[in-house]
């Protein structure tokens, strides 16, 4: 299957088999890395990545990933470039494109993505932004299947702040054929219109649900999956988000509603205490730092399919 030139902006723009090449893919340079397998696929290629907002994950695993293809991952942050001081991003765009391979951005502002992609001609992942988180949900899938040997009828429940992770669990799990059930309180919900979009995409629309009640999302669960509450940005509602979302934790009492074979999940970075329990995060049915090492292997697939 040719990706080339493909940007990675939402997975709404992949279909189910595009999915599944990319996760073959990042298990197959999976198994090659754990077995010493040189896989220089981008020898001498570059990737520009932009970081306006600060990572652990996203950055190191793609600068990891660039390096085991045999290219170059440069880390550029807002005081690097221009943009910090009011160049506009089609500038910026049509400038990397001519030095670089691939763009890398994790921003704020969905439409900056959108606007980079439109003025760049080299292809551009989307490493975040505050309406999605694709390049993490690739790697929540390859977890899952790992895990569980298949993707659909799999019934993930999200529990929590209806943030941008949610919303790319969505549109996944629309794709992939899963139940994806999000449980978040009155006014904490995912975004309508996406939700809406995810209903489109699923073949079973009844399987894509938003409810209130965080028992009835996690019974019978195959995946328990949560992120903090205040993401970043969010910085000034903290405390008014602890509030509304105190009960909307994973917990032990969650996990034995779901069963004993549940995986729990967490993008991370995790507040111990807050959105997930000590106890839960380090037990068993965690499978919290395998989901963050496939961020290296999905990236590293994403990376040798669109470059």
């Amino acid at each position: 299957m040719n990706l080339k030139g493909r940007d990675f902006i939402t997975l709404a723009d992949f279909s189910q088999s595009e999915l599944w090449y990319l996760l073959e893919l990042a298990k197959d340079l999976k198994t090659k890395q754990k077995n010493g397998i040189a896989h220089e696929l981008h020898r001498g290629k570059t990737l520009a990545m932009i970081f306006q907002k600060s990572s652990t994950r996203t950055r190191v695993s793609f600068e990891v990933a660039m390096y085991h293809l045999g290219g170059l991952g440069m880390f550029l942050s807002k005081n690097d470039l221009q943009v910090g001081r009011g160049e506009p991003i089609e500038d910026t765009a049509r400038v990397l494109a001519r030095y670089a391979d691939g763009i890398l951005i994790r921003t704020f502002s969905h439409q900056e993505v959108l606007d980079l992609a439109h003025y760049a001609d080299v292809p551009v992942i989307n490493g975040l932004t505050d309406d999605y988180h694709p390049t993490q949900v690739l790697a929540d899938l390859l977890t899952i299947w790992e895990y569980k040997g298949r993707l659909d009828g799999i019934k993930l429940a999200y529990i929590g702040d209806g943030n941008n992770v949610a919303h790319s669990l969505l549109i996944a799990g629309a794709i992939m054929d899963m139940e994806v059930v999000v449980a978040s309180p009155e006014g904490y919900s995912p975004n309508p219109a996406i939700v809406e979009k995810a209903k489109k995409l699923a073949k079973d629309p009844g399987k894509i649900n938003v409810v209130t009640n965080q028992y009835e999302a996690a019974s019978g669960a195959h995946v328990l999956y949560t992120d903090v509450w205040a993401s970043m940005g969010q910085e000034d509602e903290t405390i008014e988000r602890k509030k509304a979302l105190l009960s909307y934790q994973i917990n032990s009492e969650l996990v034995k509603l779901a069963g004993p074979d549940v995986l729990v999940m967490h993008c991370l970075p995790a507040h111990r205490g807050e959105e997930i329990s000590a106890e839960v995060i380090e037990g068993p049915q965690s499978v919290v730092f395998d989901e963050a090492e496939n961020r290296l292997h999905a990236h590293k697939a994403i990376l040798a399919a669109v470059l």
